[in-house]
């Protein structure tokens, strides 16, 4: 899937949330994404934000940038 697409779609998911105060929407747009996104369609919006994250709207950054960092310290071994 193209990183337009994905920005696309992401943008949408986002549209939904933004009646809710911007914490919220955050919460809830890297909710939806960690539930309903394919793990392949969340590394590529994870690409996508590491190399400009072009057409991002800010909710929707913000809540990749959220979701993402919560990935890397699942991913990290117990001390």
């Amino acid at each position: 899937m193209s990183p337009e697409k994905l920005v696309y779609m992401a943008n949408q998911i986002g549209k939904f949330f933004r009646h809710q105060p911007r914490e919220q929407a955050v919460a809830s747009i890297a909710d939806h994404l960690m539930k309903f996104w394919d793990p392949r369609m969340r590394r590529a919006i994870f690409a996508h934000l590491d190399s400009d994250g072009t057409g991002l709207d800010p909710n929707v950054h913000e809540a990749i940038q959220t979701l993402r960092q919560v990935h890397l310290t699942a991913a990290q071994p117990p001390p």
